[in-house]
């Protein structure tokens, strides 16, 4: 359902807020997640985004937040405050699934994943795991298992993958932030697609320790949220180095006004061409050209073999993914998703030396977008070539032909992946339309990247685009509190 943003609870507030009311105890972290949990329980139906609710510990972990805080104890900058995490996250006492149906039964994990640590630390409260596409293998998040996750947008439509269920679960208003992982677009994709704002970090920007590897040399952690002020606290939590507790901000994501000036710099600002206005939809380019129009920017950078980054992106994540699956696939092959199984067992067949020479392409492209952030700190690019396809005809049109969505929704991420670099999805603001037959108001993401230990300059410059209403998420479902 098509509609305008309504604040009616705390719940819908910015994340900075809601805490700030649970630590002054104006709010219960119990009645909060409360909150969230009967939405989950009245939307997840139709949506499809959440595997498992856990609504006793989430109530029981709430409950400790607020006797803490009766206390004196600050639980932290997160306090109170619901999130998710994509079902590849250890969880305490859960199996990891992945997605896949064979790991349902698998040893449940002894410890949360490091990442769902630190937010805990923070006095977040876990209220259930997200859909995504089996072993993360998919730009989709149709799973043969546990069904396709759906865009709040418009429930005939997919939310992208493969962390679907983290951005559908956010766009809908079912909790404030959530966590997935990014190997070749899976956080930007779906956050495009949804209307949300997604990161991917720079390499090694947040540790992997308890998620379920897919390429483990291309493998991220990255949040969703609705707001980027909201982004940048989940993503100070989440990279900050140490056990000591996190603060609002985070070294070098700085957004004073210095930095969105300088971020706002039209000579220091190019849109990507070539490839990666190829195969996109003219409504998608026009979005792309209306922000560089808005911002005074008329360079153009070509990357020439982009589209060999994406073929090099293909062989990596095929070996890699086949060799992790070789044993599993040599048991019982026949238990997993049809598409995914034979995506892998194709990979476990890639030579040798085609994967080396893909290894070794990885590090000359590299250093080719490198030397262009000599002239330039930010790079944009569409996040996806179209808007959200239907789930009952998931392909989209690349080279005059129909393809699976599933594989081919990446075109525009899987090169920049390999890169390394940190890549922020964020929201053009489109005129809303309450026509459900026609593609016109559904969200549109657009990626902007920068090299690694410039990331203060992609928080400030959504920041300047956010408050100047270019950029921004819409509720799509109207709560009823």
């Amino acid at each position: 359902m098509l509609g305008g943003a309504i604040v009616l609870s705390a719940l819908d507030q910015p994340i900075a807020s809601i805490a700030a009311q649970v630590r002054t105890g104006q709010l219960s972290s119990v009645r909060l997640v409360s909150e969230a949990l009967n939405r989950i329980r009245v939307h997840n139906g139709s949506l499809n985004c959440f595997t498992r609710i856990l609504e006793s510990e989430a109530l029981s972990d709430a409950a400790r937040v607020d006797r803490q805080i009766a206390s004196g104890i600050n639980p932290g900058v997160l306090s109170g405050v619901p999130f998710a995490c994509k079902d590849l996250f250890d969880v305490k006492g859960l199996s990891t699934t992945a997605g896949a149906k064979n790991r349902i039964t698998s040893a449940p994990a002894t410890s949360d994943a490091e990442v769902v640590r630190r937010l805990k630390n923070e006095g977040a409260i876990l209220v259930g795991t997200l859909n995504m596409d089996e072993y993360a293998y998919g730009f989709a998040t149709m799973n043969a298992h546990f069904g396709a996750t759906r865009n709040p947008h418009d429930t005939r439509r997919l939310a992208g993958g493969s962390s679907g269920g983290s951005a559908s679960a956010v766009s809908a208003g079912l909790v404030p932030f959530s966590i997935g992982s990014d190997t070749n677009g899976s956080v930007r994709v779906p956050a495009g697609l949804c209307g949300i704002f997604g990161i991917r970090p720079a390499e090694n920007a947040i540790p992997m320790q308890g998620v379920f590897p897919f390429v483990k040399s291309l493998d991220t952690v990255g949040p969703f949220a609705r707001s980027i002020e909201d982004l940048l606290i989940v993503y100070g939590v989440l990279a900050n180095p140490s056990n000591e507790r996190a603060s609002s901000s985070v070294s070098g994501t700085t957004s004073d006004e210095a930095s969105i000036r300088d971020a706002g710099s039209p000579s220091r600002i190019a849109r990507l061409g070539g490839w990666f206005e190829q195969n996109v939809t003219n409504e998608v380019l026009e979005a792309v050209q209306s922000l560089m129009t808005y911002l005074g920017c008329d360079a153009v950078v070509n990357l020439p073999e982009a589209e060999a980054a994406r073929s090099a992106s293909y062989v990596i994540t095929a070996a890699q993914g086949g060799a992790l699956h070789l044993d599993m696939l040599q048991k019982d092959a026949m238990s997993y998703d049809p598409a995914v199984r034979d995506r892998l067992i194709a990979g476990t067949m890639v030579p040798f030396g085609l994967y080396n020479q893909a290894v070794q392409f990885r590090e000359y492209f590299r250093k080719q977008v490198e030397k262009q952030f000599e002239s330039f700190d930010l790079l944009i690019a569409p996040c996806t070539p179209c808007v959200a396809p239907l789930v009952d005809a998931p392909n989209v049109w690349i080279d005059g032909k129909s393809v699976p969505a599933r594989a081919n929704l990446g075109i525009l991420t899987q090169p920049l992946s390999i890169v390394g670099m940190p890549i922020l999805s964020v929201p053009w603001m489109r005129p809303l339309s309450s026509d459900l037959t026609t593609e016109k108001g559904l969200p549109i993401g657009i990626q902007v990247a920068t090299w690694p230990g410039r990331e203060n300059l992609l928080f400030a410059f959504a920041k300047r685009l956010e408050s100047g209403g270019l950029i921004g998420s819409r509720y799509p479902i109207q709560h009823i509190s």
